[in-house]
């Protein structure tokens, strides 16, 4: 078992306690058991006196749980330690890559948003250095919106359908009329932009919800650059997992 810092020295059929275990993976005593209780690692067997026996796998099954947990989170972790004992191989192991692909489309939104945000500090550079600016608006209409795009207005509504522009309606004479705030015309330009960049329907509305989940914050390109720098990071932490969860769905009787 060597590549394990927590295992080294310790034979598979070593019987360790509660204790022991605690020790070496860095949860309390409590927080084994209730592991234990919750799935996540195998049951251990009980002594004679009644004390439970653990050995080196449930330590590094432990191990494996930590990275998983901090990679896709607990309740996901905790899932999945559960089903891969007991799935057949093939559901076990896709659900494994599916953690994976997880955390591909969340960099993908995240790095889609952040070209968006790009895009449109470019546009605003190449306006200011013109000789005419657009007038500063609190709201606009879908045809003076239309026009500032350069989009027709039915490409607007399109992708009001499609879940990327929410405007808000007002009442008119003739009914109601939509009516697009600052937030609405920041949201339409960033469509335009990744649209014009080639971006799909799909990617564009999980660009566009990860900056709408950055509301709030000061500076939304370093909030991007620091989401995809936290990605890495819980992406290295699966691969980690990966050898123990691969491990865990080989070992043991199948079904299927």
């Amino acid at each position: 078992m060597e590549g394990w810092g927590p295992m080294e020295g310790w034979r598979t059929d070593e019987r360790l306690g509660t204790a022991d275990v605690a020790a070496a993976t860095g949860y309390s005593v409590q927080q084994v058991r209730d592991l234990e209780a919750q799935g996540v690692i195998a049951p251990a067997p009980r002594a004679a006196n009644g004390y439970r026996r653990f050995s080196a796998l449930h330590v590094r099954d432990l191990s494996a749980y930590r990275d998983l947990a901090a990679a896709v989170g607990p309740v996901p972790a905790r899932r999945t330690m559960r089903v891969i004992r007991t799935a057949p191989r093939d559901e076990a192991a896709a659900l494994v890559g599916s953690l994976h692909a997880g955390l591909v489309r969340e960099r993908e939104e995240a790095l889609a948003a952040r070209d968006a945000l790009l895009a449109i500090r470019a546009e605003a550079g190449s306006e200011a250095g013109s000789e005419a600016e657009p007038p500063e608006r609190d709201a606009m209409t879908i045809t003076e919106l239309s026009g500032a795009l350069g989009v027709r207005a039915s490409t607007l509504r399109f992708w009001e359908r499609s879940g990327l522009l929410a405007p808000e309606r007002v009442a008119t004479r003739a009914g109601s009329a939509r009516r697009y705030p600052l937030g609405a015309i920041r949201e339409a330009r960033i469509v335009a932009a990744l649209r014009s960049a080639g971006y799909r329907i799909p990617d564009v509305r999980r660009a566009v919800a990860a900056l709408r989940g950055l509301h709030g914050a000061e500076e939304p390109l370093d909030a991007l650059e620091a989401r995809v720098g936290a990605i890495a990071e819980r992406t290295l932490a699966l691969l980690r997992a990966g050898t123990v969860l691969g491990a865990i769905i080989g070992e043991g009787p199948r079904r299927g």
